[in-house]
């Protein structure tokens, strides 16, 4: 069974850095993309930040690009977000997903073929 589990979400103030993890099990996604999405209250779905098979090329949202920064150890069958200089808008669940396609990037939730169950990031003013 493929699991992927994120922790390291929490509560903080404005301007502090969180580091969120996914690891996964049950498989080994070493030649497959891996991409972090958030979902705040009341909003859609939304594309964070992807990284590629082998951690050589990353993506991010424009909202993010220059704070958050992906990351990836194939070795432990994990991903990391790295979150700076966060923001009370940056507040949402943050999802780890995965694509059965291997190489290819997609940025379109619904191209995910494994999700986490999320960990709530909160930034307070």
């Amino acid at each position: 069974q493929v699991q992927l589990v994120e922790s390291g979400g929490g509560m903080v103030q404005a301007g502090g850095s969180l580091r969120l993890s996914c690891a996964a099990s049950g498989r080994t996604f070493s030649s497959n993309a891996m991409t972090w999405f958030r979902q705040a209250p009341g909003k859609e779905r939304e594309f964070v930040a992807a990284i590629n098979w082998s951690g050589g090329r990353t993506y991010y949202a424009d909202s993010v690009k220059g704070r958050f920064t992906i990351s990836r150890d194939n070795a432990k069958n994990t991903v990391y977000l790295q979150m700076n200089s966060l923001k009370p808008e940056d507040t949402a669940v943050y999802y780890c997903a995965a694509t059965a396609t291997q190489y290819i990037v997609f940025q379109d939730p619904v191209r995910m073929d494994y999700w986490g169950k999320g960990t709530l990031v909160t930034v307070s003013s």
